[in-house]
């Protein structure tokens, strides 16, 4: 075993604290990875403080990695010592399902191994996240980081990026959609980024009217402020698509009532259940449907049309150190748009 330094939770109203946890050493197909930069998200809060249920302590958040190869089983085949590659939401699957087979792992029909706040195939070892120095990992779950993408801009792809990406991509947006995304936070930025990059032109509808100057700077084509009057009214079967990244809760109808006939509308945030009715859907033959990150295929595809499209998240990076302060800055709408750990900051035990 590998002792390894961390930041963990051991309660649901504990702060995060410095915490040595043991990583496996790498077997046959495994990898170990250096943990160079981590992404925070805002599901790592929901998850240490228990607010969707079912936390396990000690707990070592942290799904947005991206580190350096430093060394590999014996039959591993693609991957090298100094390879720089990204972790992201799941370390591994059942291999078996017809999910996993089409290279779709996050909807894995045993379950998915998410990468913290869960166990191993065995189901009885905790997984630890990447708010620690390193971590070990199947061969298979472990994604090539194009040199293009600066590393500490990157690490929010591992899920931001693709939980955006991949509705996008989905549901064939193309060049001249006109399309909307809700919500400019760590989700709804990169939704900006990825659906202009597509060729799409992109609108920002949020409820603050401040967040103008920001969406159209991302690349929106326009902006729709909801608390302003009328704003529904004005704006109705405007979009062919709409990407709902809010996880507060919202009307779904008075959105839905943006689409033209045959729009559709995917949520990737989970807000507490609203009341829905099928009026709203049936009137314009609209869709409603949901989307979860994405397979460990289609995150490559994502990774490598970043690249090629020079797009990665705005992000402020923190030591180790300052997380309980950026957990509370999330809370607040405080960061444009995403913290990163830098985690030199924390040093081996």
């Amino acid at each position: 075993m590998i002792s390894t330094a961390a930041y963990a939770a051991v309660s649901s109203r504990s702060q995060l604290a410095p915490y040595t946890i043991e990583r496996r050493d790498p077997g046959p197909n495994d990898v170990l990875v250096n943990i160079l930069y981590c992404g925070v998200c805002h599901s790592d809060i929901h998850q240490v403080r228990n607010e969707w249920g079912g936390s396990i302590y000690p707990m070592v958040p942290g799904h947005e990695i991206v580190g350096t190869v430093v060394k590999r089983g014996d039959d591993v085949i693609k991957w090298k010592i100094g390879d720089i590659v990204g972790i992201g939401y799941f370390i591994d699957s059942c291999h078996e399902c017809d999910a996993c087979a089409a290279g779709e792992e996050q909807y894995c029909e045993a379950g998915m191994n998410t990468t913290f706040n869960g166990f191993e195939r065995d189901g009885k070892t905790p997984t630890y996240g990447g708010y620690s120095t390193r971590i070990t990992v199947n061969e298979d779950y472990v994604l090539r980081i194009p040199p293009e993408l600066p590393l500490e801009r990157v690490a929010p792809l591992m899920c931001a990026g693709i939980t955006t990406y991949s509705p996008l991509r989905h549901f064939g947006i193309k060049v001249g959609d006109n399309i909307a995304v809700v919500g400019l936070g760590g989700l709804g930025h990169m939704g900006v980024k990825i659906a202009k990059a597509m060729g799409a032109k992109v609108t920002v509808i949020s409820h603050s009217p401040g967040k103008r100057a920001d969406a159209l700077a991302l690349g929106a084509a326009d902006f729709i402020a909801t608390s302003e009057k009328d704003a529904f009214e004005l704006n109705a079967k405007r979009f062919d698509f709409i990407l709902d990244t809010v996880s507060a809760k919202h009307d779904y109808n008075a959105y839905l009532n943006l689409l033209r006939r045959d729009g559709t509308m995917v949520l990737v945030g989970i807000p507490d259940p609203v009341l829905l009715s099928a009026g709203s859907l049936v009137l314009q033959r609209l869709k409603l449907a949901g989307s979860l990150i994405g397979g460990i295929r289609e995150t490559q595809e994502m990774l490598d049309f970043c690249a090629e499209q020079r797009v990665a998240s705005d992000v402020e990076v923190i030591p180790i150190q300052k997380i309980n302060e950026a957990y509370e800055r999330i809370l607040k709408s405080d960061v444009h748009y995403r913290f990163v750990i830098d985690m030199a900051s924390l040093k081996q035990p």
